[in-house]
């Protein structure tokens, strides 16, 4: 009997470990915990950016809806966020006492502290409609020519645009910057005039030369410029300034004229085409069938006036080896924010970058209380800007919100990873330079939603208001 009982109780206390053991290991699986930074903004705008640091315990919640976050499968590359600094944004930036516009841009281009990290500007070649009236760098009087450029200067952008782009440059200095002209010098147009009109042929080299000339002397200033596109909006003539320009004469325009010319002047600054609305994707992959135009061309831009975001996938299944950029939308002032904040992040901070754009730019940056500058004869007077500059304060408007969802986290170098969609909340997964996953989380209707999300052995879900925004860091 001693010998049985003593055996029970070995048996006994070996059960107990075994029991003890797997509990031990379930409370530790239960508590493997990690830090994510979870970042909301809300329709009612009591959460704008706000950003917490959160400790997460790792459980799967199988009665969720599943985002699945795949990591080893990655898509095009980030160049970054941001928007269009117009000469009338440099304006009223530059109007500020020197230290509150100082920390205005801080806040804007820094990645770190209350910054939002903008990486990425578009800049007018010339004049756009939101200057206070038309310019070229080469204007000469009516009836006039100058085909070697002698008069060539970046005159009015010397006043506001270019100090208030070095000031950006010290405070980040690899900002990205594209330039796009709104309409080439009215001298070389059939029309004479800032406005509609096409690039007279005589002229291709001469304005080829001028494009050159302006890289150059934006280098000079201690500004490079990454990339232009050829023609903003050319199927829109109806702008002050704008251009009509189809595309067999933007191919031929590249391809015999401005390729060369850059390619001879050893420019590293890329060549973007289209840049007009995702309505016509036949327009760019038109010109890259030109095997000729095609070898200097490093991608398409499009904006989203008209047609559907999917149209870019069209463009990089038909060229999957050029590149996609999202360079423009405007918001209406005076701002809707609930239907803009969602509009905005499901269309482009998501859809564009599900359909392999590098680039999220909204028009524009800032604008004073009235909606100007801006030209007569077709400028725009209701573009609401990112921030409204009153005096020495700003305010802060839907699209400095709907940038700021992506531009601090998803750094330039971070490339899109596969993420499932699933219903009523649009999503887009990231990898950033630094290995951490950012998810953009939209959700797209009228009541609360819990999601879960798993990327391979971690779990977690949130729970997100109606129309709320939020960004996560793991």
């Amino acid at each position: 009997m001693k010998n049985i009982y003593g055996s029970l109780l070995c048996a006994g206390f070996i059960f107990l470990v075994i029991i003890g053991c797997a509990q031990s290991s379930s409370k530790d699986k239960s508590e493997s915990n990690y830090q994510v930074t979870i970042v909301r903004t809300t329709l009612d705008q009591t959460k704008l950016l706000e950003e917490k640091n959160q400790v997460i315990a790792d459980a799967a919640a199988d009665e969720l809806p599943l985002i699945q976050i795949n990591p080893d499968s990655t898509y095009q590359e980030i160049d970054g966020f941001g928007y269009t600094l117009t000469g009338g944004s440099a304006m009223h930036l530059a109007s500020m006492n020197p230290k509150a516009r100082h920390e205005v841009l801080k806040e804007l281009f820094s990645p770190e502290g209350n910054g939002i990290g903008v990486s990425y500007l578009r800049l007018s070649i010339g004049a756009s409609d939101l200057d206070q009236a038309p310019f070229s760098y080469h204007d000469v009087e009516k009836g006039a020519e100058d085909l070697q450029l002698k008069q060539f200067d970046l005159g009015y952008d010397k006043k506001y645009l270019i100090p208030v782009l070095q000031e950006i440059i010290s405070i980040y200095p690899a900002v990205k910057i594209l330039g796009s002209p709104w309409s080439p010098p009215s001298w070389m147009k059939s029309n004479q005039d800032t406005r509609g009109g096409s690039l007279l042929p005589q002229y291709y080299q001469t304005y080829a030369h001028y494009l050159v000339k302006y890289v150059k002397a934006m280098e000079n200033n201690g500004i490079p410029i990454d990339a232009i596109t050829v023609q903003n909006e050319p199927l829109h003539p109806g702008n002050n300034p704008s251009l009509f320009m189809p595309a067999t004469a933007q191919a031929e325009f590249i391809k015999s004229y401005l390729g060369p010319a850059f390619r001879n002047a050893a420019l590293k600054t890329k060549i973007i085409i289209y840049d007009h609305n995702a309505d016509r994707p036949d327009y760019p992959i038109s010109i890259l069938n030109d095997s000729v135009a095609n070898q200097y061309i490093d991608g398409s831009a499009f904006h989203l006036y008209g047609g559907e975001i999917e149209a870019l996938s069209e463009v990089h299944k038909a060229h999957p080896d050029k590149n996609l950029y999202f360079t423009e939308q405007w918001i209406g002032a005076p701002g809707d924010f609930p239907n803009n904040l969602s509009w905005h992040t499901r269309e482009l901070i998501i859809g564009a970058t599900r359909n392999w754009s590098r680039t999220v730019l909204e028009w524009n940056l800032a604008a004073d209380e009235n909606q100007d500058p801006h030209t007569d004869r077709g400028g725009c007077d209701r573009c609401l800007g990112a921030i409204t500059v009153k005096g020495n304060k700003i305010e802060r408007n839907p699209a400095y919100y709907i940038i700021g969802h992506a531009s601090k986290y998803v750094r330039p170098g971070s490339k899109r990873i596969k993420s499932n969609k699933i219903e009523g909340v649009p999503n887009v997964a990231f990898k950033t330079p630094k290995g951490q996953t950012v998810v953009i989380l939209l959700n797209d209707q009228e009541k609360a939603q819990k999601v879960a999300l798993q990327q391979n052995e971690k779990h977690l879900s949130v729970e997100l208001s109606a129309g709320e925004v939020m960004t996560i860091v793991i």
